[in-house]
């Protein structure tokens, strides 16, 4: 029998039985939507962070107290909480002392703050950056109105500020804000500049802070119990490594951390950020691939059980078909086609489906939409597998009937 009329039959035998057919697709669509719904949705996720962590700038890398994404067992935050703040003064020494570097940036945060003027006022979403006029070279901003934080603001502690688009839309919304009053926290501030607008990052914004003197800040919250973060900018790609190792040494020595020791402060870069987020990323493509893997096998049995009764139901077809003449090669082809095309029909729709959905939860967190089109791929091709290892003893045992004893079943 041809091919092409072995699947002629195997759909004529899908479309005759729908909702058996259905009832079998469900356990496959739902084992291959979980593992392309997460892969999407991971993929758009990593795909957004890359774009988001763009804003760090070319050829920095930062210093902190905490890392970027925290890994490790239950004790691992008492670990990090434990060193020694990272000081205003420390980032002083290293400007100082470092030898190979572009620009050092020294920058402190306080969050959850609200902004207003005499008429308006924000909600308490927005954060204070206490910054040094480095800032803008270190994380890739640029002033849209006015001008930036200046060296001579930093020495003065000057009460001036630079805001993001936010604030401007949600104080002055009918206003130009340069060379307006705003309190930042209870404090009056001057606006001197406004940054270009970024836009939505994760489904947050990220236009809604004010950028202040860095001894401005420590004036109104103070400089103890705070740990700062430090932006460094090589002065070029081939410059790079030799920077980076530069002001470990440097920060070793300032921070005195015994020779032998690891670093009692984290860095972390656009590279080494991407890397730990695909690390940790990757048990959340672990715990898919498994729980996809449990729902096919059992979609797998119950392919198994359906075509076994289906072999059960059309055991008079079989034995017509074997007395006109049919070979048992035929039979079994039909039989173990049938369940590969169930199981790629199945495989269809929880891939279409997958997408759908891990695109628009990405959509929410505001993502790029992307296509895995690997993950879909072997999709398929776990889905042809379980069609052949599950369909495989369905078909055999089609194949071996009897033609005497099958037109003889009622």
């Amino acid at each position: 029998m041809l091919l092409l009329e072995i699947l002629k039959l195997a759909f004529g035998t899908i479309r005759a039985n729908k909702l058996r057919a259905s009832l079998t697709l469900l356990g496959i669509v739902i084992g291959v939507f979980s593992i392309i719904a997460i892969m999407t949705l991971l993929n758009a996720l990593q795909s957004g962070i890359e774009t988001g962590l763009s804003a760090l700038g070319s050829n920095t890398f930062q210093i902190q107290k905490f890392p970027a994404i925290e890994v490790g067992g239950p004790g691992s935050d008492k670990k990090y909480r434990n060193r020694p703040d990272i000081t205003y003064n420390q980032g002083v020494r290293l400007i100082e002392t470092a030898t190979v570097y572009k620009s050092i940036s020294l920058e402190d945060y306080v969050y959850s703050k609200m902004f207003r003027t005499d008429k308006e006022k924000t909600n308490p979403n927005n954060y204070i950056g206490g910054i040094t006029p480095q800032y803008l070279d270190c994380n890739n901003k640029k002033v849209m109105w006015g001008r930036f934080i200046t060296q001579f603001d930093v020495e003065n502690a000057n009460p001036v500020c630079v805001i993001g688009m936010d604030i401007v839309d949600k104080l002055f919304p009918n206003a130009y804000p340069i060379g307006k009053s705003v309190i930042l926290d209870g404090h009056p501030f001057k606006i001197v500049g406004v940054i270009e607008p970024e836009g939505q990052n994760f489904g947050s914004s990220s236009d809604n802070f004010a950028l202040i003197p860095i001894t401005s800040m420590h004036q109104i919250y103070g400089k103890n119990n705070r740990s700062i973060n430090i932006a460094i900018q090589a002065e070029n790609a081939e410059l790079y490594p030799e920077t980076l190792e530069n002001v470990i040494n440097v920060m070793r020595v300032i921070r005195k951390v015994p020779p032998g020791e690891e670093d009692n402060f984290s860095i972390f870069s656009n590279e080494s950020l991407i890397g730990e987020v695909n690390n940790f990323t990757q048990y959340f493509k672990y715990g898919a691939g498994f729980i996809s893997f449990i729902a096919l096998l059992a979609a797998g049995v119950g392919i198994m059980n359906i075509m076994l009764v289906s072999v059960t139901e059309r055991t008079r077809e079989i034995g017509i078909r074997k007395a006109i003449g049919a070979r048992s090669r035929s039979i079994l082809t039909q039989f173990l086609i049938e369940a590969i095309i169930l199981c790629e029909l199945g495989g269809i729709v929880g891939i279409v489906l997958g997408i759908i959905v891990g695109n628009l939860v990405g959509l929410f967190l505001s993502s790029p939409v992307v296509i895995p089109y690997d993950w879909a791929i072997i999709g398929l091709v776990v889905c042809s597998a379980v069609g052949i290892v599950f369909g495989v003893y369905p078909a055999h045992k089609a194949a071996q009937l009897n033609p005497i004893e099958a037109l003889r079943y009622e």
